[in-house]
């Protein structure tokens, strides 16, 4: 199963917002191999939570790990059948940890987005 975390800049803690968070995490949990990738939302003037989406769904993940996410976002998400869970306080590895435990829960309140305010 690929799952997808957004990151910081220091590429290990979990990056509050969704769409411009600066890395994505992709890790594989049958190769055991994770990957930090650059998001190239992070700096679009407008529509970077489609852009971020988009992004989540070529890469092939099925499951997303995340603070909160944009209503847009969302429905690409459940178009393409990927699970959107909560994550925890903290950085990547322990909210791998606690997917791998089922302890996170499905992420089911998506706020209206932020039009190209950074939030």
């Amino acid at each position: 199963m690929k799952i997808m975390l957004p990151l910081d800049e220091d590429q290990r803690s979990v990056c509050p917002s969704f769409a411009r968070a600066p890395f994505f995490l992709l890790h594989d949990t049958v190769t055991g191999e994770s990957r930090s990738l650059e998001n190239p939302a992070a700096q679009a003037d407008s529509g970077a939570g489609l852009q971020a989406a988009q992004f989540v769904v070529d890469s092939g993940a099925e499951v997303l790990i995340t603070v909160r996410c944009g209503e847009n976002a969302a429905k690409v998400f459940q178009a393409a059948g990927i699970s959107i869970r909560k994550a925890l306080e903290g950085d990547a590895a322990a909210n791998l940890a606690a997917l791998a435990m089922d302890k996170l829960p499905e992420l089911t309140h998506f706020h209206a987005g932020f039009r190209g305010i950074s939030g």
